[in-house]
């Protein structure tokens, strides 16, 4: 761990924060590229950086961990008194637990949504690229990706179908009489939205559903994967009128769909699932028009979630497991530069002593000698190594070893 800092976990989460704070401080690619930049230029070693509908998160090295709230409030539009109210700043042990439950999915709004270690490694790459990512961060984010493929494979914990993308053609279906014949529109291809759409495609005519987006070669591209109609973005208008059902899952920072727009002449469901949110709340004021959110969707439960439950703490002993491998690492990385110094020491000093005895004994047996002073040196360092490992302070025993051996030169070797 680099000297003088301490190793942060900060962020906000849809624990504490509703979708329009957490829309405040989510951070789109181009805010994230300039933190990055941001945090080099400040001399920070080591971060990554995730923004997700339910979370946004800073993972680093700093002295004090306002100099990580700093970047985060400088690049989104969130300011620090807002982040007080409902942030959380964990610090080196905690941190790295924090790391492993976000990752591994048990700290999900939806229990067991692997989706956030995918975007762990997005942003673990992109700070890699920027060389913000020391080995401490980088062995830290595989051993939780090692913690995420273990848990999948040996646990049922992600088993069934339950996301926000489930819950919304559940909700759809569940609202919305002879589905099968109504019209659906598609509005923006964020993730969400393309995996609803996908559900929706296995349930439905394929020609009742439209796609438009503002780019639209992402969304023909979508419609040649599930075989639907897309339109302009210039019809949207048209296209809302003609509408059963609207799911919006734009990544637009501004509301773009409000009332000014709808001239309807039957009732609509619009399911919003950005963040921030896309749908403006004024939309209700017209007649007919059902808004859903995506925190409420969010909060479906069913027999599935429930059933997952039960595979925590199956999820909970592999990350430990995985966890203690990762902090024994961490140890001996932050001892072995004194541990290697004092075996430089104790080998400065038989070889003195060998050559001593050469001069004074006529028959003096150099490979039996050489063989056993190895091995009280190598039994002398286990005992050191041992002690460091289970010892509660362990600064203060590398300072003592430093200090009685007198290692701080052969130790700048290292």
């Amino acid at each position: 761990m680099p000297k003088h800092t301490s190793f942060y976990a900060l962020g906000l989460s849809y624990k504490k924060a509703d979708a329009s704070i957490r829309g405040k401080f989510s951070l789109d690619a181009q805010a994230k590229a300039t933190l990055l930049i941001q945090a080099e230029a400040e001399g920070i070693e080591s971060l990554i950086v995730t923004s997700t509908c339910n979370r946004t998160e800073i993972y680093g090295f700093a002295q004090h961990p306002y100099q990580l709230i700093k970047l985060l409030c400088a690049n989104s539009q969130g300011t620090v008194e807002e982040f007080q109210e409902v942030a959380y700043i964990y610090k080196n042990h905690d941190a790295i637990n924090h790391m492993f439950r976000v990752g591994t999915g048990l700290d999900s709004q939806i229990l067991g949504d692997f989706e956030i270690i995918s975007q762990l490694k997005t942003a673990f790459n992109e700070s890699k690229s920027n060389g913000l990512v020391n080995s401490y961060l980088e062995r830290l984010v595989n051993s939780v990706i090692q913690a995420s493929k273990k848990i999948k494979t040996q646990t049922e914990i992600s088993s069934g179908a339950t996301s926000v993308s489930f819950a919304s053609v559940r909700y759809i279906f569940n609202n919305v009489d002879d589905i099968a014949n109504k019209n659906i529109l598609l509005f923006g291809t964020g993730k969400i939205g393309r995996n609803t759409c996908e559900n929706l495609v296995k349930h439905t005519k394929h020609e009742q559903i439209t796609l438009i987006n503002r780019t639209k070669d992402k969304a023909e591209k979508l419609a040649q994967k599930l075989n639907v109609i897309v339109k302009d973005y210039s019809d949207l208008q048209i296209e809302l009128q003609k509408a059963d059902v609207v799911v919006v899952a734009t990544g637009a920072q501004n509301p773009t769909v409000d009332k000014t727009i709808l001239n309807l002449k039957k009732p609509l469901l619009i399911l919003d699932l950005s963040i921030p949110r896309n749908v403006n709340e004024n939309v209700i004021d017209v007649e007919g028009v059902t808004l859903v959110h995506l925190d409420h969707l969010s909060q479906i439960t069913d027999e599935t979630l429930e059933n997952r439950k039960q595979y925590i703490p199956q999820a909970e002993a592999i990350i430990e497991e995985i966890q203690e491998e990762f902090i024994s690492w961490a140890k001996n990385r932050k001892f072995a530069p004194t541990i290697h110094a004092l075996k430089e020491k104790l080998n400065s000093i038989k070889e003195g002593e060998l050559n001593f005895q050469r001069k004074k004994i006529a028959n003096f047996d150099e490979e039996q000698a050489e063989l056993i002073s190895n091995r009280i040196i190598q039994k002398i360092t286990n005992h050191f190594v041992n002690h460091l490992k289970d010892g509660e302070s362990m600064e203060e025993g590398i300072e003592w070893i430093e200090k009685v051996f007198q290692l701080e030169q052969e130790k700048s070797l290292f």
